[in-house]
């Protein structure tokens, strides 16, 4: 018994080892020299058209997938009238919702008595239905919130075979489910293992370039060589997410001494834009893996990282902004002024800070494609490497850049009015919903200061002089 034990263990690591050699053999090296390949062409912002080609392929198969689930629902219905059909799109159900009448915003503006109309002789009189435009406001937020659903990831309109996104898409056939199994061995088996080794030598490189550009001494070639070492590194991790980035209207980009601001909805924004221009990055600070890139990152040059929740690093921040700024030799500087990231659907409030010092203000508009993967990064839900297991098993990222023509603030304009206008003109750009609630309502509760702006709202409705 004892032999037999030790034969059928001898004979399962032999079939083990048989299998790894096959696979070292006939495997292994057209893997690493797919790996080199890419790194290089990476390296000089070139490609083969490969990615392209496969993105391809996938819109054939996701067009196929949603005509067999149209079709599912189209047989459903018809044999049972009274269930309601397969959803087919990604679209609110909440159709009836027309958010007409009152507007539930942070600043109402206050009616004057003539607006609203007057009652008996001449006199402003309450009535039981002069609330029940904001009853009608308060349950349609309730029913379909637009400010809390901007925190969750963007519904589909039709799903993409992950199994993330199979909410709202239930019907699967036996010919989506091989389809489904064939991509997911695909992803983790292909995809990810390259994906990890680009981002690992990609991380790797920008330390080891980094940590050599800082020993060098202010001149023109120190910026010249962290010039092309950023857009080299940022290009390398651009590919560890299949990444398909367009650049419009690239004269407009931001030109030193600038600051660049875009709408947020990743950490991955910084690599889109990064591997475009060079910039001086600012925001939160952070531990970890983003941790690690931003102490890499201000080793070759100068960036601002800060605690939001510090006062004195917030009024350290806004004295380095207004240094920077006004020196045209340093690297323009790229905020997002959201402060938190948003689902890529619309734009939230812009925090004043970046519109007040001064300086030329250079809008970029960021639009991904969620068919292929979803790029929101919910912080408050997901960790940063859950987040990075999520982007690199996805099936690509595919997104649109656009360069608006640079603005200054007017004459007579307040810091708040240029934010809104430069906010207003990327979401107009980019195709998003223009909102001007705060994106920090993700995490904290709505100030006291708006429910009585809207209280002032309706008691000058019903005032009686």
């Amino acid at each position: 018994m004892v032999c037999n034990e030790s034969d059928r263990q001898t004979g399962i690591m032999a079939a083990f080892g048989g299998v790894l050699n096959v696979l070292g053999t006939f495997f292994l090296p057209p893997f690493a020299f797919l790996l080199l390949v890419s790194l290089i062409l990476a390296s000089f912002g070139k490609s083969l058209g490969i990615r392209k080609a496969y993105v391809s392929v996938l819109l054939k198969v996701f067009e196929y997938g949603r005509m067999k689930i149209e079709k599912a629902s189209k047989r459903r219905s018809s044999l049972d009238e009274d269930l309601p059909p397969l959803r087919t799109n990604g679209s609110s159900p909440n159709s009836l919702i027309s958010r007409e009448g009152v507007k539930l915003v942070p600043e109402p503006k206050l009616e004057r008595i003539e607006d609203v109309g007057l009652r008996g002789n001449g006199r402003a009189v309450f009535g039981l239905d002069d609330p029940m435009d904001f009853i009608k406001a308060g349950v349609e937020a309730i029913i379909d919130d637009e400010v809390t659903k901007r925190f969750a990831a963007e519904e589909l309109s039709s799903w993409n075979l992950l199994t993330r996104t199979n909410n709202n898409y239930q019907y699967l056939s036996l010919r989506l489910t091989i389809i489904w199994c064939f991509g997911f061995l695909f992803r983790y088996t292909v995809l990810l293992p390259i994906r990890l080794l680009l981002l690992v030598f990609g991380v790797m490189w920008l330390c080891l370039c980094t940590a050599f550009i800082g020993y060098l001494p202010a001149s023109r070639f120190k910026k010249w060589l962290n010039w092309h070492i950023s857009l080299m590194c940022f290009r390398i991790l651009s590919r560890a997410f299949s990444a398909i980035i367009t650049y419009h209207n690239r004269e407009n980009r931001a030109q030193g001494g600038g600051i660049c601001v875009a709408n947020h909805t990743s950490p991955i924004d910084v690599v889109v834009l990064a591997c475009d221009n060079c910039y001086a990055l600012i925001g939160q600070s952070h531990t970890g893996f983003f941790g690690l890139l931003q102490r890499a990152l201000t080793r070759a040059s100068s960036h601002i990282w800060f605690e939001r929740s510090e006062v004195k690093d917030r009024t350290a921040v806004t004295k380095r902004l207004r240094e920077h700024v006004e020196d045209k030799n340093k690297l323009p500087i790229l905020i997002f002024p959201e402060g938190t990231c948003i689902n890529n659907t619309s734009v939230m409030m812009f925090k004043k800070g970046s519109f007040e010092i001064g300086g030329t203000i250079y809008p970029a508009a960021i639009k991904y494609d969620p068919k292929f993967g979803d790029p929101f990064w919910n912080s408050s839900k997901q960790t940063a490497i859950h987040y990075l297991l999520m982007m690199m098993t996805s099936w690509a990222i595919v997104c649109e850049v656009w360069y608006l023509p640079p603005m200054i603030i007017k004459e007579g304009e307040d810091a708040v009015d240029f934010a809104n206008r430069v906010k207003a003109e990327i979401a107009s750009c980019g195709g998003l919903v223009d909102l001007m609630w705060d994106g920090q309502l993700k995490r904290v509760k709505a100030k006291k200061e708006w429910r009585q702006k809207q209280q002032e709202v309706f008691s000058q409705k019903i005032r009686c002089d």
